[in-house]
C-alpha cells in the first residue's frame, strides 16, 4: 500500500516528477528526508478568532503533534473551515455540510495515512465525522472539551441553559440591565464548549460511544491539563493506525455502534440535534437510523446522567464522576460492549477501566434514574407525517398531554415583531406555532424552536408553554417544545396549513402531534398554497447548492448526493 508523501501524487503525467516536486517544495519548510520518509498523520486545525469554543486549539494541535512524533510518525497540520454556533450567519447548520465537504476534500487531496480531527462546537464534530466516514481513512476524533462552570451571586451557571433562564427573567423584568450585563461576563468563564448537556457535549459523548475517540475524551474540561494529555495520546494512537492501516471508520461505525450512540443520547438527556447529526453520519455509511427504532430505545433506556437541562449538574461533574466509561458500565446490557474502538480494543475494555467514585450522584444506576425513560421521543400525526421530536426529559410534565389554540408566526421575523406586542391575542394554554424555519425555509434550520414566552405572559409568571416548529432547538434549552416537524412548511409540509385559532393536540405518551382540523378543510387550504417561489438567498454559490440539495431533518439535513447507498 502506498504511504506517506508518495500517496495521492499530483498529476503531471510523470509520477517520478510529481514526487520530486512535492519533496522539493516541502523541503523548503526545513523537513529532512528522515521526517519525510515516515507515515504521515494529518491534523485538522479549526482554530479561529470567531470560535471561542476552540480557544484551546493551539495547545491541542501541539499535543497531538507531539504524540505523533513520540510514536515515530510525521504530523502535518492543515486548516479547515471553523464554525461557531453564535457567529455563523444565517445558522451554523447551514454551514455544516460545507465544513464536511471541506474536511473530506482536504483529507483526500493531501497525503496522509491517518487523520486526527479536532473540534467541538455543535456542528463541527458532526461535519468532521461525516467527512471521516466518507473518506474512510483511519481517524481519531479529539473533542476540544467543555468549559468550566461560571458563578453569579453564589449560583453556579452554565452556558447556555442558565443564559436562557436568566434572559427570560430579564425579558420578564426580574433582572435589570446592569445585572444581565454582569451575567454576560460570567456565563462562559473559559474556552471550550457549553458545560451543560447541549449539542456539543451530546456529540462528544456519542463520539466516544461510537468508538471514534479515546476513553474520557468527551468530558475532560477544555482548560484542564488532562485534555492536552488526551490529545497527545490520540496522536500516539493515530501514528500506530497510520502504520497498521486501521481500524478505519467503516470498521468502527457498525450497526452496533450506531445503536450504542442512540442509547447514550437517550441516557445522557442529550440534545435533539444529536439524532439529526447521527442520521447524517449514518447516511455516509451503508447503515441507517430509523426514528421509530430510536423512539423504542427511548422507551427502554432511562436518563442516568444528572446534568442540565434535564438535571442539576454540569459536564465537569460528569467527568469527575467517571465520565463515559462509568456511564457505559451503568447501562450494562443496553450497550453492545463488543463494539470496537479506535483505542484498539472494544467497549468492554473501556468499561473494565471505569473509575469507581465513592458518593458520586451524577451518574446514576438503572435502579435510581433521573428519568425512567430516555430523553427524546419521536412524534407522528397529521402535523408531522415523517416525524417530529420532543426532549420530554426537559419539558413540563403537565404539558406533555395538552390541547390548545394555535397562535401562528410565519417566520422568525414575524415572531420577533409580534411576540412582545401587548395586544397579541395569546393565553398561557395556547400553542405557539413557528413555521418557515426548517432546512430550506429559514434557511439552515436555525435553533429558533425555543420560542420565547410572550412578554406579557412572562410578567404574569408563565414559565413554559407548548411550542412547535420545523426548526431546531439548542440542546442547552428546556421546555415543552416540539421540533423538526417533517416535512417542513417550506417544503409543502402540513405545518404550512395551520391557522391561528386551530386546535392542536400534543400527546407525548401516545407519540402524537395533530391539528384537530378535518381532512377536507386541510385539502382546501393546501390547494390555496400555490408553488413556493425560489428565494432570493438561493441565487448563487453554496446557497444555491444548499437550496437544491438539502434533505429534510429525518434524513439528517445532509445533501442528497452525499449519501451512500445502503
Amino acid at each position: 500500500m502506498t504511504k506517506g508523501l508518495r500517496k495521492g501524487l499530483t498529476s503531471y503525467g510523470d509520477a517520478g516528477f510529481s514526487l520530486f516536486l512535492r519533496k522539493a517544495f516541502i523541503k523548503a519548510m526545513g523537513y529532512s528526508d528522515d521526517a519525510l520518509d515516515r507515515p504521515i498523520v494529518g491534523i485538522t486545525n479549526t482554530g479561529s478568532d470567531y470560535n471561542p469554543c476552540h480557544g484551546n486549539m493551539p495547545a491541542l494541535v501541539e499535543a497531538a503533534k507531539r504524540g505523533v512524533m513520540l510514536a515515530g510518525a510525521m504530523p502535518m497540520v492543515f486548516p479547515t473551515i471553523s464554525i461557531h454556533e453564535s457567529f455563523a450567519h444565517p445558522t451554523s447548520m447551514f454551514l455544516r455540510n460545507l465544513m464536511a465537504m471541506d474536511t473530506e476534500e482536504m483529507i483526500r487531496a493531501q497525503p496522509m495515512d491517518a487523520v486526527i480531527v479536532i473540534g467541538g462546537c455543535d456542528k463541527t464534530l458532526p461535519a468532521q465525522i461525516m467527512a471521516a466516514a466518507s473518506v474512510d481513512l483511519p481517524t481519531v476524533v479529539v473533542p476540544v472539551g467543555p468549559m468550566v462552570v461560571g458563578h453569579h451571586k453564589g449560583e453556579v451557571l452554565g452556558a447556555c441553559t442558565d443564559c436562557r433562564r436568566l434572559w427570560s427573567a430579564h425579558r420578564a423584568g426580574d433582572i435589570d440591565e446592569q445585572e444581565i450585563g454582569e451575567v454576560e461576563g460570567r456565563l462562559a468563564p473559559s474556552v471550550g464548549t457549553c458545560m451543560v448537556m447541549g449539542t456539543a457535549s451530546t456529540i462528544a459523548c456519542m463520539t466516544e460511544a461510537l468508538g471514534l475517540s479515546l476513553p474520557m475524551s468527551a468530558t475532560v474540561p477544555a482548560p484542564h491539563a488532562e485534555r492536552v494529555r488526551i490529545a497527545e495520546a490520540s496522536g500516539r494512537r493515530a501514528a500506530e493506525m497510520a502504520r497498521s492501516g486501521g481500524p478505519r471508520p467503516s470498521e468502527i461505525l457498525t450497526p452496533a455502534a450506531f445503536r450504542n450512540a442512540q442509547v447514550v443520547l437517550q441516557a445522557i438527556g442529550g440534545s435533539t440535534n444529536g439524532i439529526v447529526h447521527l442520521t447524517a453520519i449514518a447516511n455516509r455509511t451503508p447503515h441507517r437510523i430509523d426514528l421509530d427504532s430510536f423512539d423504542a430505545i427511548g422507551r427502554e433506556v432511562p436518563v442516568l446522567v444528572d446534568l442540565k437541562p434535564s438535571g442539576d449538574h454540569y459536564m465537569e461533574h460528569f467527568h469527575h464522576a467517571g465520565g463515559m466509561p462509568k456511564l457505559l458500565q451503568q447501562l450494562g446490557s443496553l450497550i453492545d460492549l463488543d463494539a470496537p474502538t479506535v483505542a484498539g480494543g472494544t467497549l468492554r475494555d473501556v468499561v473494565a477501566q471505569a473509575e469507581e467514585v465513592p458518593g458520586q450522584t451524577v451518574i446514576r444506576s438503572a435502579a435510581n434514574p433521573i428519568k425512567p425513560v430516555g430523553a427524546v421521543a419521536v412524534l407522528h400525526g397529521n402535523l408531522a407525517p415523517r416525524g417530529a421530536v420532543i426532549k420530554h426529559s426537559a419539558a413540563t410534565p403537565s404539558l406533555l398531554q395538552h390541547t390548545g389554540r394555535a397562535v401562528v408566526f410565519e417566520s422568525t421575523a414575524d415572531m420577533a415583531a409580534r411576540i412582545d406586542d401587548p395586544d397579541l391575542d395569546v393565553r398561557a394554554d395556547d400553542v405557539l406555532v413557528l413555521r418557515n424555519t426548517g432546512p430550506k425555509g429559514a434557511p439552515g434550520m436555525p435553533e429558533a424552536g425555543y420560542l420565547p414566552i410572550p412578554r406579557k405572559l412572562g410578567r404574569q409568571g408563565v414559565k413554559d408553554m407548548v411550542r412547535i416548529s420545523d426548526a431546531r432547538m439548542s440542546g442547552t434549552a428546556f421546555g415543552t417544545i416540539v421540533l423538526h416537524i417533517t416535512p417542513e412548511s417550506a417544503d409543502g409540509g402540513p405545518l404550512a396549513l395551520v391557522r391561528t385559532g386551530d386546535v392542536i393536540r400534543l400527546d407525548v405518551a401516545a407519540r402524537r402531534i395533530d391539528m384537530l382540523v378535518d381532512d377536507a378543510e386541510l385539502e382546501t387550504r393546501r390547494a390555496g398554497l400555490g408553488v413556493p417561489a425560489e428565494p432570493a438567498w438561493a441565487a448563487r454559490g453554496y446557497a444555491r447548492l444548499y437550496w437544491t440539495s438539502v434533505l429534510q431533518a429525518d434524513e439528517g439535513c445532509d445533501f442528497d448526493f452525499m449519501r451512500r447507498e445502503p
